[in-house]
């Protein structure tokens, strides 16, 4: 990787080398979790509408055991950005914003001459720095007819105020990004940064796949019907199906007085036995979700049609991600923010046919804060100043560096009583989460102080964590062993320690 950006303008050589740099098309979602991508098994696999993912995995390769450092759209997408964890990015909770002044890779690339565009939903709450064009939503944004904040008019602030575009969004933000590529100088490589406001709650879908799953029922999960903690051990209460099924009872008894449109109501599991009613809920945001989560696929061909006709899908890295994962009706609960596999794993599948290997695999650990320095890699130029991840360029190619990371850090902030704050450690076997609950001051918390306490799943006997089993005798010896490896990465990463 060259020591500078500025590095490849000192001779005739190094200008062809930049010339020659990858176009970066990076594609991220709000949500759309590893279980309904139809690449990485499960349930619902042959269900998922899934043949432009199956494309990019098939040319590309495919991740594994990547994890974000925070399950939560806005601090995962400012680690992204940054290659810094939360403590570092400033960005802990959704209620925080992005300082102005931090380099990010868009910053980097773009003063090394990169064309920088972003398109759909930022939800960073600051004007978007290092892009030479962008076109965002306000917050959220919405599934249907949105608002967009443009780099051609001055930034409006914390408000919806904007440009009001007729159509779907996931739609919308494709043709805006397919326009803008076409738009470029192709002797100057480009990062488009396609970011979709699907498969985010109201997990809403355009006209076209309306009946699509028409009379499908959904298998379930084997721990749908994991009640709390008295089934499994777990310590908290978590976010149960209950509580989408009562929004959508609600949303149809006034859908002007809810905060978000939700698709096919009414709805109302009142009168039914608590088993039947969560899987009656539980159907209903599959069906919901994976028509939401194939309108994500359908404009993935999109943007790669796109890229062929236009010539330079040879020379362009195409990585698809969301930003973090989803509770599918696992242990009964939908969202994210916890711990567990489902919500803390990050799918994602990148694809550059100039350099990386086809329908390859990689098993190693990856993390969000890893993105920014391995484009700044691709692209031949330093990461961003204060980036705490490492390049995962090599691992891409089978040569994972001996010392790769063996174990990963995590932490979600934000303090409430059904999902407290808490940290993680895991390895390739086993995990330990320690939820300190304590709101320690942080945006959007609650002031509710929780009962400290542990959890820890061996992932290769429980893959599902259906028992928490910290206080197994067995496992004395790896707990204390894990604990000391949690205080170690908290150095690592230079997070203040508090005492557990």
């Amino acid at each position: 990787m060259a020591t500078s950006g500025m590095a490849a303008t000192d001779s005739p050589e190094a200008e062809t080398r930049k010339n020659e740099r990858p176009n970066i098309l990076f594609i991220l979602s709000d949500d759309h979790t590893s279980q309904a991508w139809g690449i990485y098994g499960g349930i619902l696999a042959e269900y998922a509408q899934n043949r432009n993912i199956r494309r990019l995995a098939e040319e590309g390769v495919t991740l594994d055991n990547c994890f974000c450092t925070n399950s939560i759209s806005t601090p995962s997408r400012a680690a992204i950005l940054t290659g810094r964890y939360s403590h570092r990015n400033g960005v802990y909770t959704l209620e925080d914003t992005l300082d102005t002044a931090l380099p990010t890779i868009a910053t980097a690339l773009q003063a090394s001459g990169y064309h920088t565009g972003l398109v759909g939903k930022w939800h960073l709450k600051s004007q978007p720095q290092g892009f030479d064009y962008y076109s965002v939503f306000h917050d959220q944004g919405e599934y249907r007819d949105p608002t967009f904040k443009n780099s051609d008019v001055p930034w409006p602030g914390n408000r919806n105020f904007g440009e009001r575009v007729h159509g779907f969004s996931t739609d919308i933000v494709t043709e805006k990004a397919i326009a803008w590529m076409k738009e470029q100088d192709k002797t100057q490589p480009f990062l488009m940064c396609c970011h979709f406001k699907a498969t985010h709650e109201p997990y809403d879908f355009p006209e076209r796949m309306r009946h699509l799953y028409d009379g499908v029922v959904f298998p379930e999960p084997e721990n749908l019907l994991d009640w709390g903690p008295e089934t499994n051990g777990r310590t908290f209460e978590g976010q149960k199906l209950e509580t989408i099924a009562r929004n959508w009872q609600v949303a149809s008894e006034d859908p002007d007085k809810w905060w978000c449109r939700y698709p096919e109501l009414p709805f109302s599991t009142k009168g039914m036995h608590p088993t039947a009613a969560r899987k009656s809920a539980y159907q209903k945001l599959i069906r919901d979700y994976l028509r939401c989560g194939a309108t994500i696929d359908d404009n993935i061909g999109k943007l790669l049609v796109a890229l062929d006709e236009m010539g330079i899908a040879d020379n362009t890295i195409v990585i698809y991600v969301a930003d973090q994962g989803y509770f599918l009706g696992e242990h009964g609960f939908y969202d994210k923010r916890m711990f567990y596999e489902e919500a803390a794993r990050m799918p994602f599948v990148i694809r550059y046919p100039r350099e990386l290997p086809a329908g390859k695999r990689l098993d190693d650990l990856i993390l969000n804060v890893d993105f920014a320095a391995t484009l700044a890699d691709f692209a031949d130029v330093d990461a961003p100043q204060g980036t705490q991840g490492r390049s995962f360029r090599d691992n891409l190619k089978g040569k994972t560096p001996k010392d790769w990371r063996k174990s990963i850090y995590y932490r979600y902030w934000t303090q409430h009583k059904i999902r407290p704050a808490h940290i993680g450690v895991r390895t390739d076997r086993y995990k330990l989460m320690y939820l300190y609950g304590d709101p320690l001051n942080m945006t959007g918390s609650s002031d509710y102080v929780s009962e400290p306490s542990w959890e820890f799943y061996d992932l290769l006997k429980d893959p599902k964590e259906d028992h928490n089993a910290y206080n197994d005798k067995e496992y004395a010896e790896v707990i204390k062993k894990m604990k000391q490896e949690m205080q170690r990465l908290q150095q690592e990463v230079g997070e203040e320690q508090k005492k557990n």
